[in-house]
């Protein structure tokens, strides 16, 4: 790693092997935007909208970052493919100001793109881009503290990128709010929702020990690993359950079922939480299988849409 270039640094940095979540999930409002939107589509706006919810990905990854190295809590973190930070402040590639620092700008440019929608689609954009910008900021120092970081951060990337992707791509400024999000797309950001709030709960298995050192308090420290797995396995069935039921009650189509390939996958992972929670080299295939549920039925919703438009 003595080798790496500039370049190669700060993509390990951003994390930016998880960005394709921010991708995906703009993705999902993207396609549902071209449905309901009567041939009208805004290429220009649609990369805009990439840009901004992926720069807000980056944010919160930048943030968690100089967080955990502040706290100690990186040198004490057991790495894994998918947790326990880049390494690359703890190794001295990168300095914590030059990492807070950039936190700040890319929130900045987040909070700007958000700001442009919200003056030319709707107002409530600006809502969600407040939003947004605070669960970022008081992510890794509050809300991981009161059991609310798996929650809010599936809510706002989850759910709000789905909806706020549709809103800023169709809407116009003298929408009512109830005119802004069609049933269906209500119904189908639950999923991604939830699927990001589950790939942060497992993620946080191996850490435990050290988050609670650190002086976090998230659902896996305060239920412990056992009911957590539960709680995981729960949010899989709910997810999967949600994709059922749209299509037999009429509000989605067929098509939809495509996003139900991940479910033995998804079973699997499940399963191995359960069994293997407390022993981190046994649950790690499991959380590699929990990123592909959850990018696989992501990228899965979306084709499912476009398909019938092709």
């Amino acid at each position: 790693m003595k080798n790496l270039t500039k370049t190669k640094i700060w993509l390990a940095q951003t994390r930016a092997n998880f960005l394709l979540l921010a991708v995906l999930l703009v993705a999902i409002g993207l396609t549902y935007a071209a449905k309901f939107s009567n041939g009208e589509f805004d290429i220009l706006n649609a990369i805009l909208v990439l840009f901004g919810v992926v720069s807000a990905h980056i944010s919160v990854n930048l943030f968690n970052e100089y967080s955990d190295f502040k706290t100690k809590i990186d040198f004490n973190t057991t790495k894994t493919p998918f947790s326990g930070g880049s390494g690359m402040v703890t190794g001295g590639y990168t300095k914590p100001g030059s990492v807070k620092l950039a936190a700040i700008f890319t929130l900045v440019i987040a909070f700007i793109i958000g700001l442009y929608f919200s003056i030319v689609s709707h107002w409530s954009i600006i809502l969600f881009a407040l939003m947004g910008g605070l669960i970022i900021v008081f992510y890794t120092n509050f809300l991981t503290k009161i059991m609310m970081g798996e929650i809010l951060a599936g809510l706002t990337l989850g759910t709000m990128v789905v909806l706020g992707t549709f809103i800023a791509m169709t809407a116009t400024p003298y929408m009512t709010f109830s005119q802004l999000i069609p049933q269906e797309v209500w119904l189908i950001s639950i999923p991604p929702g939830i699927l990001t709030s589950l790939l942060l709960l497992l993620n946080e298995f191996p850490d435990a020990e050290v988050d609670k050192g650190g002086g976090r308090n998230h659902l896996v420290i305060k239920l412990g690993k056992k009911t957590a797995a539960y709680i995981y396995a729960f949010g899989l069935l709910v997810t999967f359950g949600t994709i059922v039921i749209l299509p037999i009650a009429g509000i989605s189509s067929p098509w939809l079922y495509l996003a139900l390939l991940p479910l033995p996958i998804a079973y699997k992972a499940g399963l191995n939480a359960i069994k293997f929670g407390h022993d981190t080299k046994k649950l790690i295939p499991s959380l590699g299988m929990n990123i592909m549920v959850v990018l696989g039925t992501d990228l899965l919703v979306a084709i499912s849409v476009l398909i019938p438009m092709i």
